[in-house]
């Protein structure tokens, strides 16, 4: 199972040394806030990117600023331990930050994956991947997927 590790300093060890035996390092990130198969499709598809699979979930707080006060539904303890039962993910982390921009400078992946609700060149953070010689991956399902409406759904909306 992935470990989750929350301070940013250790995981960029662990990821420069994974670098450094010629590993490739990816990172994806989101709100999971209600798993849905488009996330585990994603998830797949950013780790056919390359070796390491990092998956930086936001936090409760940067998900209530997201998607409003009633969200996220399930704390982020608990997202970040079923994002890390998925198999193709080695590593969980959480961020609070309304971009992933300081985790993408703090961790240096070679690549930064999205889901294909994006396009490589509209990403909030391509200057940064940019900026450390990183590359943006469009990956999973083209077909929309999206736990704002599964929770609609489930409030009868």
């Amino acid at each position: 199972m992935a470990r989750v590790v929350l301070d940013r300093a250790e995981l960029a060890q662990i990821l420069a040394a994974a670098r450094a035996a010629g590993r490739t390092v990816v990172l994806a990130n989101g709100c999971f806030d209600l798993l849905h198969v488009g996330h585990a499709r994603y998830l797949q598809g950013a780790r056919a990117e390359g070796d390491v699979l990092v998956v930086a979930i936001n936090s409760d707080a940067s998900v209530r600023r997201n998607k409003g006060p009633s969200r996220p539904l399930q704390p982020e303890s608990e997202r970040a331990e079923l994002i890390a039962a998925i198999g193709c993910v080695d590593y969980v982390t959480v961020f609070d930050e309304p971009t992933a921009d300081a985790l993408i400078r703090a961790l240096r992946p070679d690549v930064h994956a999205k889901g294909t609700e994006w396009r490589a060149d509209n990403v909030p953070e391509l200057a940064t991947v940019r900026e450390i010689g990183a590359r943006v991956a469009i990956v999973g399902d083209p077909k929309s997927h999206s736990s704002t409406d599964i929770a609609a759904k489930a409030r009868g909306v």
